[in-house]
């Protein structure tokens, strides 16, 4: 199966001679977390959406847990779609551990994108002596045997946590589904990935222009990490969005939109 059918590549918007924008969903998640604010960038960009392997639409038989045991696995797809598709200086949004795979994607292949937006993002989530991810070691532990022991407990316990909005319970609804879709064995590990993973070294040789684009109020990525990000990414700009919860693109997804376009323009 080619790339693109392997994970289930979508191009919308302009024509391929259009300057790419390439939206990356994050753990649990698929392309569909984006139909919010995708679609308001048609009219500038050749978008581009698609699922990681064992999410969404894509091709399950393609899951090799060595390559996936780290976050470079997941960025290899990234630049393998978009060598595929041509992109170069293209716009790349990525929400949660996405956007780290976007750094990632942009470290091994500087030519693909000129701009990263980093939506919700975190380099490392556990307290490391001054640094503060938002997790000791331990919670961490807690959470992944949480998980391995009780996924669907997992799912509808963790969902409600991560995208806050109480007063709008559907949105846990809709974040829980999604959880609950994942193939269980791969949720598992794709959840070690993320959570154990460590970029902060990668930080210093991104050249893409970065916006990081952070809630008020996340208890997965908090103010601090955000802080940290923009200390360490080059010439960053960091925006704060009047949202709560870990989820900005379904929770508050025009203020999102915004937050992007000021960027861009």
């Amino acid at each position: 199966m080619s790339v693109l059918g392997r994970n289930n590549v979508q191009a919308r918007g302009l024509g391929s001679g259009a300057r790419a924008m390439v939206f990356a969903h994050g753990y649990g998640c698929d392309q569909n977390m984006w139909r919010l604010v995708e679609p308001a960038f048609r009219d500038r960009f050749r978008t581009v959406l698609f699922d990681h392997v064992g999410a969404g639409g894509s091709d399950l038989s393609a899951y090799a847990p060595a390559k996936y045991a780290s976050l470079d696995g997941y960025a290899s797809d990234l630049v393998e779609i978009c060598r595929e598709l041509d992109v170069r200086r293209g716009v790349f949004v990525g929400h949660s551990v996405s956007a780290m795979i976007g750094v990632l994607a942009s470290k091994a292949a500087p030519e693909v994108f000129s701009e990263l937006v980093l939506v919700a993002p975190s380099p490392c989530y556990i307290d490391d002596g001054d640094y503060v991810g938002g997790f000791k070691r331990e919670e961490i532990h807690e959470l992944l045997d949480f998980l391995d022991s009780n996924p669907m407990g997992w799912s509808q316990t963790m969902a409600p946590v991560i995208m806050a909005n109480p007063d709008r319970p559907e949105l846990a609804e809709e974040l829980t589904n999604s959880f609950c879709r994942t193939d269980p064995e791969i949720a598992k590990a794709f959840a070690r990935t993320t959570f154990l993973s460590d970029s902060r070294g990668d930080l210093d040789e991104v050249t893409a222009r970065c916006l990081i684009l952070q809630c008020r109020e996340d208890v997965i990525a908090p103010l601090a990490v955000g802080a940290y990000l923009h200390r360490n990414l080059p010439g960053s700009e960091l925006v704060l969005v009047e949202a709560e919860g870990h989820c900005p693109n379904l929770s508050a997804p025009d203020a999102t939109i915004v937050a992007i376009a000021a960027f861009l323009r």
